[in-house]
């Protein structure tokens, strides 16, 4: 079974050398190369990297057009395997391959049906996930259920880890799937539609943090947005990204302004009040600065206490 793999970033490297382990891979589909880092140097996106380190040829385009398509039928794939690949396969191109396409979604689909459904997870305060290898339709993420593993989700995850623990489950997973449809057994269970939850890519303005919102929901977001867009607030007028994060839920800190930077808590972090309790900062970067825990930022910074976290640099920072 010839195999045309999909996928562009850390998340789907496991599952491309699971796959050049077991299958014959004849060619890897990624995105084009981005400029990064304030030198703006182009970068080859990480699938990119495995699959040149594999020896493997890679095809890169803009728009899975003629061209695209052309150039895919030329390695002679049966199937199409993909993972966090980044553009919609539609019919023409999925048309290619003789025993169809498969799709490896770190969610328990029909749930969290997109492009974010890690850090979709984490922010609605959900206590598991999952990994969902399914057959691709032209429905984004509708197709039939292949295979479907439940996973939890710890109190310390972030996006980063969590995705991790999905990139390599994921990688067996697709592996195990596609035994399945070479020997002609694999079953295919269809979706309940109804069911149905959606999420969409983030943005940067996603991590702002509001501070009339719970102590807990902040503390959500900072772990769903690390590594990316990261977390932050405005203190006197410099974006300041919050790492790391726990919240107390104590009548004492209700009824005190939202954003206020109340004091230190030995052995904790730094109080700053919420709608409903307190947020314990633990690290944090204050903009072109490294990131460092909370009490080397406090003994670079003791006006820190007694401030006010804002969502707008324009706003004041001071209690």
């Amino acid at each position: 079974m010839r195999i045309l793999f999909a996928g562009t970033p850390d998340i789907a490297v496991p599952s491309l050398r699971a796959l050049a382990l077991r299958f014959t891979v004849c060619g890897v589909l990624s995105a084009p190369d981005q400029k990064k880092g304030r030198g703006k140097v182009l970068s080859p996106p990480p699938v990119k990297e495995a699959a040149l380190d594999l020896g493997l040829p890679v095809l890169q385009f803009q728009k899975l057009g003629r061209q695209a398509r052309e150039a895919a039928a030329e390695l002679k794939p049966d199937l199409l395997a993909v993972f966090a690949y980044g553009k919609i396969f539609g019919p023409k191109f999925l048309s290619i391959f003789p025993m169809g396409a498969v799709n490896v979604h770190p969610s328990l689909l029909p749930k969290y049906r997109g492009c974010s459904p890690i850090s979709a997870a984490i922010l609605a305060g959900d206590s598991e996930t999952g990994i969902t290898v399914q057959r691709i339709a032209l429905e984004m993420d509708a197709g039939d259920i292949i295979l479907q593993k439940r996973l939890p989700i710890h109190d310390d995850d972030t996006t980063e880890s969590l995705g991790r623990t999905c990139s390599h489950e994921g990688a067996a997973m697709l592996v195990d799937a596609l035994e399945l449809i070479e020997q002609g057994i694999a079953s295919y269970t269809p979706q309940d539609d109804s069911q149905a939850t959606y999420c969409y890519a983030a943005s940067k303005d996603d991590g702002l943090i509001d501070w009339n919102f719970s102590a807990e929901y902040i503390c959500r977001m900072v772990r769903a947005c690390f590594p990316w867009p990261k977390a932050h607030t405005w203190y006197r007028g410099k974006k300041l990204i919050i790492a790391s994060a726990d919240y107390l839920e104590d009548e004492e800190y209700r009824n005190i302004e939202p954003g206020l930077v109340i004091r230190e808590h030995p052995g904790r972090g730094i109080l700053v009040a919420a709608t409903d309790g307190v947020v314990v900062i633990k690290k944090l970067q204050l903009q072109s600065k490294r990131e460092m825990d909370w009490k080397a930022f406090l003994n670079g910074n003791p006006e820190f206490i007694g401030s006010v976290l804002t969502d707008q640099p324009s706003q004041t920072s001071e209690g």
